[in-house]
C-alpha cells in the first residue's frame, strides 16, 4: 500500500513519468492490495466473532473505521480533485456489517455468495444504478471519478473469500522473533493506513521547495 501510494505521489506531483493511474501492471497491484485488504477483514471477522458477535467491541470498531472514512472524505474533497466517497474504509466498515450473517453459514453458501457477488457488475451493470444513492454498489455503467472505489460489487467478494477460508483454516499461533513486528503493523494498520499518505505528500513537497530554491 505505501509503495504504491509513494509511486503514485511521485507521478500526481508531476516527479516522474510512471503511468501509475493507468498502466495495467499498476493497477494489478493496487487491486491486489486492496483485495488482500478486504480478504483480511473476512478472516479476522471469524476470528474475532465467528463463535458469537461481540457486539460491544465490534461496533466500536465499526464506529472507529466509520469516521476514518468520513475524514478521508473530507480530506480529499479539499485536497483533491475527485473525493473519495467509498474508498477502501467504506468498503470495510459495510462489508463487516454485510458480513456477520456469513460467519455462521454453510461454507456452500459462502463460498456461491461470493462467487455471485464477484460476477454480478458483468451482468447486472445498467443505467437504472447511475443516481448517485446506488454508487456502493458499483453498478453504474459509469460511476463518479475516483481515486480509490471499492464498491460492494465485485469487492465484497473478497471479504467473502476470507470468511471462508478462516471458516476453513485453524487461526494461526503467534511466534515470536519478527513476526512480532508484523503483528505490531497489523494491530495499527488503520493508523497507518490514516497518516502515510500526509505523511509521504508533506515530504515529497517540502523536497520540491527546497529543490526549487537551492
Amino acid at each position: 500500500m505505501v509503495v504504491f501510494h509513494f509511486s503514485f505521489d511521485l507521478s500526481f506531483l508531476g516527479l516522474t513519468d510512471w503511468p501509475v493511474g493507468s498502466h495495467p501492471a499498476w493497477r494489478a497491484f493496487a487491486m491486489a492490495t486492496a483485495g488482500t485488504f478486504l480478504f483480511l477483514v473476512g478472516v479476522s471477522l471469524v476470528y474475532a466473532h465467528g463463535r458469537g458477535v461481540r457486539w460491544r467491541p465490534f461496533l466500536r470498531r465499526l464506529a472507529v473505521i466509520a469516521a476514518a472514512a468520513a475524514a478521508v472524505t473530507v480530506g480529499t474533497a479539499i485536497a483533491m480533485p475527485y473525493p473519495v466517497w467509498f474508498g477502501i474504509l467504506h468498503a470495510i466498515a459495510t462489508f463487516s456489517v454485510l458480513a456477520i450473517p456469513f460467519l455462521r453459514a454453510p461454507i456452500w453458501l459462502i463460498v456461491g455468495a461470493a462467487a455471485a457477488v464477484f460476477v454480478a457488475p458483468w451482468v447486472l451493470t445498467h443505467p437504472m444504478f447511475q443516481p448517485v444513492w446506488f454508487y456502493p454498489l458499483g453498478l453504474s455503467p459509469a460511476p463518479m471519478p475516483s481515486f480509490d472505489y471499492e464498491p460492494i460489487f465485485p469487492w465484497f467478494a473478497a471479504t467473502l473469500a476470507g470468511v471462508a477460508a478462516a471458516r476453513l483454516a485453524p487461526p494461526p499461533k503467534a511466534t515470536p522473533g519478527p513476526g512480532g513486528a508484523l503483528a505490531w503493523l497489523g494491530r495499527n494498520s488503520l493508523w497507518i493506513y490514516l497518516v502515510h499518505q500526509p505523511v509521504l505528500l508533506t515530504l515529497l513537497i517540502g523536497w520540491t521547495w527546497v529543490a526549487r530554491v537551492v
